[in-house]
């Protein structure tokens, strides 16, 4: 992608999170889920670290940053929608490699890109507050000094990680956004009344992880700007094929087969995206 082209891809994802009411940014895991979501009509796509490890085979958390890398290279050729990077905790726990991982990101092509205060496996633990911030305040100062700075989004983990504590969660989030993160994230946020005194708390666009329980318009109404599905989207199409493969192993039938769309219909949506 020329510099030109990606500048044009990372403006109308920013102006995504200007406009009014709330937008999805769905999660694709490859390039074919990425060429049918962008058929379908959604405006911009986010990657998955858990969707993308499982294609590989691999547990959520078990994938290299060359690895993400290329294929965040792979879903921004697929299709010509702004990609937003799920980078984990870029890859390091030390601010400034970590903040090294967004630069690689937007060279890739991504329009955006995360950071979050979770270290990941093998030990899994939330980062201290003071290094939290430090870690986002160098990502923050790699992105704006890219040729084609990318939107950076924060991520507190509390909620999804086992500490129920909103507070923290909040505390955490208006520091990302003193730190100059353009989009603030709190995973696993479950009521309007709880994404309404996340957004209330701070002024940049907040991003939500979709819940059954909740519509775009609940969200929206929130104070909501973005609604990403994480991996969700991702286990739903294991879920399907699970669901065939063991009626075929445990009862030798084969209706859910029928529920598939026709080839007709993919192929559609893999030309269109």
């Amino acid at each position: 992608m020329t510099e030109p082209d990606q500048h044009a891809i990372a403006s109308r994802f920013r102006e995504l999170h200007e406009r009014e009411g709330a937008f999805v940014i769905p999660n694709p895991w490859d390039v074919g889920s990425a060429r049918v979501l962008a058929g379908l009509g959604f405006e911009a796509l986010a990657t998955t670290s858990s969707g993308y490890a499982f294609t590989l085979g691999r547990a959520d958390g078990a994938v290299s940053r060359d690895e993400v890398l290329a294929h965040i290279r792979d879903l921004v050729t697929a299709t010509s929608l702004p990609v937003s990077a799920d980078l984990e905790n870029c890859f390091s726990d030390d601010p400034s490699e970590a903040a090294e991982t967004i630069r690689l990101a937007s060279e890739a092509g991504a329009s955006g890109g995360s950071i979050e205060d979770y270290s990941g496996p093998p030990d899994g633990h939330i980062y201290g507050f003071e290094h939290a911030v430090e870690r986002v305040a160098a990502a923050v100062e790699v992105s704006r000094a890219l040729p084609v700075p990318l939107v950076l989004t924060a991520r507190a983990e509390n909620l999804i990680r086992g500490v129920d504590d909103l507070d923290d969660v909040i505390l955490r989030l208006q520091a990302f956004e003193k730190a100059g993160a353009e989009v603030l994230y709190a995973p696993g946020l479950k009521t309007v009344e709880e994404v309404a005194r996340v957004c209330g708390a701070v002024s940049q666009p907040v991003n939500v992880l979709a819940t059954p329980a909740l519509t775009q318009s609940d969200i929206a109404a929130a104070g909501g700007k973005r609604i990403s599905v994480g991996g969700a989207l991702a286990r739903t199409s294991i879920g399907g094929f699970i669901d065939a493969a063991r009626e075929m192993v445990e009862t030798g039938g084969f209706a859910a087969l029928g529920d598939a769309p026709g080839f007709g219909e993919i192929n559609k949506l893999m030309v269109e995206g």
